[in-house]
């Protein structure tokens, strides 16, 4: 199963990338940006759950979604850049098996733990 869904995500960073290559950037602004949300992860320097609420946050494809669809909306190449950075970063993620964190640890998410290999 791990397999597929790292397939799925790798198709869907694929669409990240396309859709980018529609907008008017250069190519490196997605490169630059796409590590980008993970700076939400500074919310665990608060404690853990501060640090999944926020990391959930801009790892979260709806949100990606709404952002992306609201610029195209408002003809907004910038917003609809940001939906995709946000996008494909969190596919790419999932495709490496990094998930949506619960509130206990960021090693415990909705795809498993990650990090090192408890007993």
């Amino acid at each position: 199963m791990k397999r597929t869904i790292a397939l799925e995500e790798a198709a869907m960073f694929g669409l990240s990338i396309f859709l980018f290559g529609k907008l008017s950037f250069a190519w490196w602004w997605y490169l630059v940006l796409i590590l980008t949300p993970d700076f939400s992860a500074l919310g665990y320097l608060v404690n853990t759950r501060i640090g999944a609420i926020s990391y959930n946050f801009f790892h979260h494809k709806a949100v990606a979604i709404i952002v992306y669809i609201a610029g195209f909306y408002l003809n907004n190449e910038v917003v609809q850049l940001i939906g995709l950075i946000l996008f494909g970063h969190s596919s790419m993620d999932r495709m490496l098996g990094y998930g949506l964190k619960y509130p206990d640890s960021f090693q415990n998410t909705h795809l498993g733990m990650i990090g090192k290999k408890s007993k």
